[in-house]
């Protein structure tokens, strides 16, 4: 029921930019119709997208490895060392609102090239899976705890047999978010040209000679692959975490 109203949706949005396309817009050029888009994706063809697209989804799995991974390991330093809670929590915090845009120009002076795609992509996922981690952690039955330390486990066991699993959930649930948003944080390092290739670029260079079709198709493209990775992670989520299913959806 939920995929056959997603697709009613996307076919309704598409109906609007059509309708859109020829009537408000029409002779203007700024809105092209959805075949003119997909015309002049055809016309550009796999030598223009495939290394734009791999350039760009290259750096943000590089980007969402590193700051998934290191979000994780902070949330289990922090349920190890509670002390560290508070600075954990306030760096996670700054991470995520200090516009991208603004220090991209920084990153960009101080590491250059595809660093400072990879950088911005991690920092865009740190914020929300730290956070997803720690809930999840933090949600561990008491009584689950209660049984591991009963017969004898410590903290670390306490952490591998039920903390861990009891976490599974959240943090995939943060995940999911961060597919996307590891995405947009590659793109905008690109588009401050620190590339010589990637959607970013080409979607910079197609705004500045005014191509409308092919900008259009670029952000097509971009919308694609970041709900493709959104769904790779749902699904990798609901193989790994079954009992969750209904959580999930």
């Amino acid at each position: 029921m939920r995929r056959a109203q997603g697709l009613a949706g996307v076919v309704a949005l598409v109906a609007v930019w059509w309708l859109l396309a020829v009537t408000v817009f029409a002779g203007g050029g700024a809105v092209p119709t959805p075949w003119a888009v997909l015309a002049g994706m055809g016309d550009d063809g796999w030598a223009f997208y495939g290394p734009n697209v791999i350039a760009t989804v290259s750096a943000a799995a590089q980007g969402f490895l590193w700051g998934n991974g290191l979000a994780i390991g902070v949330a289990l330093l922090v349920l190890l060392v509670p002390r560290l809670e508070a600075v954990a929590t306030q760096l996670a915090v700054i991470s995520y609102c200090v516009p991208l845009l603004a220090i991209g120009p920084i990153v960009l002076v101080v590491f250059g090239g595809e660093a400072t795609v990879v950088f911005l992509a991690a920092i865009s996922v740190f914020f929300t899976t730290l956070i997803g981690a720690l809930l999840g952690l933090r949600s561990a039955d008491q009584a689950g705890l209660d049984l591991v330390t009963v017969y004898g486990g410590g903290r670390l066991a306490r952490l591998r047999y039920v903390q861990v699993i009891s976490a599974l959930p959240s943090t995939f649930a943060g995940l999911r978010i961060s597919a996307p948003s590891a995405l947009l944080g590659a793109i905008i390092g690109e588009y401050l040209g620190s590339n010589d290739q990637g959607l970013g670029v080409s979607l910079m260079i197609s705004q500045q000679q005014f191509q409308v079709p092919r900008t259009w198709g670029l952000a097509l493209v971009a919308g694609l692959i970041a709900g493709l990775g959104y769904a790779v992670v749902a699904l990798v989520a609901r193989v790994v975490t079954p009992w969750s299913k209904g959580e999930a959806q």
